[in-house]
């Protein structure tokens, strides 16, 4: 499998968007992830190898995940960016699976992270 290496992290102002990228392909079910300081590593959004999404509530509406078939890329755009969504994100994979999930231990294959922060 391609090793998952994400991209696209840094800072920004409240209100702000960014987008992550991670090289993903071989995989059939992908999410991205995050874990700010002192906090548990929590699922932000998820997509399956037929695109059908899962998002956490507190990214509905802001966030949008997709998948570039043939770029083997996954990405996270991030809008209207809000302090509290400053973590770490990471990228994961997996192969099997029944629908795209948020649970961090239904994934294997991980990604190094890329750090977001979001201050004024």
């Amino acid at each position: 499998q391609v090793p998952l290496v994400e991209s696209g992290g840094g800072s920004v102002q409240p209100g702000g968007s960014l987008r992550l990228s991670c090289t993903a392909s071989g995989y059939g079910y992908w999410g991205w992830f995050r874990q700010a300081p002192g906090k548990e590593r929590e699922g932000v959004a998820a997509i399956d190898y037929v695109h059908r999404t899962a998002y956490a509530d507190s990214v509905k509406g802001r966030f949008t995940i997709s998948r570039d078939i043939a770029k083997s890329t996954l990405y996270l755009q991030m809008n209207s960016l809000k302090p509290e969504d400053t973590a770490m994100y990471y990228c994961a994979a997996d192969r099997r699976g029944s629908r795209p999930r948020l649970a961090p231990n239904e994934y294997t294959y991980w990604g190094q992270g890329t750090q977001v922060t979001v201050s004024s």
